[in-house]
Formats: structure tokens, sequence, C-alpha cells
């Protein structure tokens, strides 16, 4: 089997809906606990796939968490190697910082269910699936594109939403792997931020329970073409 490693930072943001689709490309997952696991584990460099997740602390925040100083090490030896690596939120923001870009408060929280406004090359690559699907979005850093890379989507609220990065890097600033039959982790376990930013709590649910499926159905179809991609067999045009 291939193996796929997660950092995973907070309990609950894991790779939820997408797990199906790489058991089913017979990818065995392995998490990875960055706060208080062995970051020097070779076999995070040897994976097949590296995913890094979210979680509520920035990209640049390593004075107050040094352990972020180690990932931004493990993602950079990975893009030299072009080694397959996914990004999600902070995971996305570090590749962006690893890459040289920057990552800084955008003075809004965007938070809840919404559409992508995908770019031609957008349109172009495995994030097609996506076109007029609600993502959850939940954020308040935003990253700079990165020298070489490939803009993919954006936001009214967010202009860079999405990089690529030849076929092997994907940064995602949105959560594409929630999933929203759980989302009452997500109200609990940000409950303090969600007070301080003055979201509906029950607007948010009624949104997870309505779009769950579409988004189930059109994740699975984003994570398999870019899984073949990473074969050639969809190359981003």
């Amino acid at each position: 089997m291939k193996q796929a490693i997660a950092l995973r930072h907070i309990h609950f943001e894991d790779i939820g809906i997408i797990e199906a689709e790489l058991q089913s490309r017979a990818y065995e997952v392995r998490y990875i606990d960055p706060t208080v696991d062995n970051l020097a584990d070779p076999s995070i460099d040897r994976a097949d796939l590296l995913i890094v997740l979210g979680g509520p602390i920035g990209a640049y925040d390593d004075a107050r968490h040094p352990f972020l100083v180690q990932e931004l090490d493990i993602i950079g030896r990975r893009l030299k190697r072009k080694k397959a690596t996914l990004g999600i939120c902070l995971g996305a923001q570090l590749i962006a910082r690893a890459l040289g870009a920057k990552v800084y408060p955008m003075g809004v929280k965007e938070i809840g269910f919404g559409p992508l406004i995908l770019s031609p090359e957008g349109r172009r690559s495995a994030l097609a699936g996506l076109d007029q699907v609600p993502v959850l979005h939940w954020h308040g850093d935003q990253f700079d594109i990165p020298p070489g890379a490939t803009a993919l989507a954006s936001t009214a609220t967010c202009p860079n939403q999405a990089f690529q990065l030849d076929p092997q890097v994907l940064a995602l600033q949105f959560h594409l792997e929630a999933d929203t039959r759980r989302i009452e982790q997500w109200l609990v376990g940000h409950a303090c931020e969600l007070g301080q930013a003055g979201i509906d709590v029950g607007h948010l649910r009624t949104q997870a329970a309505e779009v769950g499926a579409q988004l189930k159905e059109a994740a699975s179809k984003v994570i398999g073409q870019w899984l073949d991609g990473l074969d050639g067999a969809t190359p981003l045009c």
C-alpha cells in the first residue's frame, strides 16, 4: 500500500470526507500530531503523500509555536524533492510560506459555506469539480500566491483561495475535507472564535446539512482527479 501521512493540529480537523477516496486508491493513512509527536520521524519524508491540515494558529506563529519551524522544514524538503503534498487552511499557508510567499491576517473572518470563484486555470484543474459547490471557509489569515505557482480560486473576501505548483503540490485555503456530519465538533471546538466573530451557529449548522451530500461527492472527485494528475493523467493546462 501507498502511505499518506497527515499532520493534524487539532483532533477534529482530520482528513474527513477525502479519506474514502484515498483508501480506494490503496493509501494507508497515518496521523502525526506536530504538537507532541516526533517530527524527525523519517517516514514523513518517505511518505507517498503528505497532507498538512488546519488549526487555529497562524503559519507565522513559530515564535509562539516552535514546532512550526520543523513543519516548514518538512514541507521545504518535500517541495525540493517534488513529493506529493496537499495543504489545507493552515497547511496551505505553511506551503505558501515555505515557498517564500507572505502569510498575514485579512482583518476579517471568513467563516461559513460559500462557492469559489475559479480562475481560468482553476477551471482547467482538478478544482473544476467545485464550480458552484459551496465549500467550508474558516479562516482569518490569507496567503499571497508563491512565485511560480498558479492561482486557482478566490472569493470576494479572500482573493487567494488555492494554488498549485506543478502537479505535485496543491494548497487549499478552504476546508474541502470537512465532514458536515461532524459540524458540531467544529461548532464546539471553535466556540470562542465563533462568538468573537459574531457568527450565527444555527445558520452554519443548517448550511452544513444542506450542502453535505453535494460537497462530499465533489471533494472525492477533486481529490481523485488531483491524484490522477500525479501520474500524468490530468496535468494542469
